[in-house]
């Protein structure tokens, strides 16, 4: 069963949410605040994080900051649903790493068809580097260790979104990074 956490401070905006979720097959966690939904992200690691803008004692720009600082969480597909349309507001969140912005109010299909397609491309990711994996296992990399060294980098790797055109430095690598 999948696992979604509602991040918002409106009680029947959170209760309308986790209704229409629970009816289509979803476990949902919800939080009245930022604070609150930060803990329980860390704590049951959901499949979905939807997360509203305006709330008291963390708002939804400081939820995202500090879930993607988690290495834990960082990697949670994370929609946006707020009131807020003004395009400064989308470009923001965008630029702060979310996967997606619905714009109150929404109806139950678009909720469903968001939550829906930022999971599986989370699933189709993990997908590919687990065959990527497999790929690499069965090369020979000479010493016998090859194989143990890589894993274990994969397994400790640290993934960090970047802007286009930025430097990212690696021990003595210097990438220059193009997106198209």
């Amino acid at each position: 069963m999948k696992t979604v956490l509602i991040i918002e401070d409106n009680a029947d905006i959170r209760e309308s949410c986790s209704e229409i979720l629970e009816l289509s097959g979803y476990k949902v966690f919800a939080a009245e605040n930022g604070k609150t939904g930060i803990e329980l992200a860390s704590q049951h690691k959901p499949d979905v994080i939807l997360c509203d803008i305006m709330m008291p004692e963390l708002d939804g720009f400081g939820v995202l900051f500090l879930l993607s600082k988690n290495p834990a969480t960082s990697e949670i597909p994370f929609i946006f649903l707020t009131a807020r349309t003004e395009r400064v507001d989308f470009r923001k969140a965008m630029e702060m790493g979310a996967d997606d912005y619905l714009t109150k109010p929404f109806n139950d299909l678009e909720l469903l068809h968001a939550i829906e397609t930022r999971i599986n491309k989370s699933q189709r990711q993990k997908d590919s580097s687990v065959a990527t994996l497999g790929h690499i296992e069965k090369l020979s990399l000479g010493s016998g260790n090859g194989m143990k060294e890589l894993k274990e980098l994969i397994a400790g790797r640290k993934i960090k979104r970047i802007k286009k055109s930025k430097y990212c430095f690696t021990k003595e690598i210097a990438l220059r990074v193009y997106i198209s």
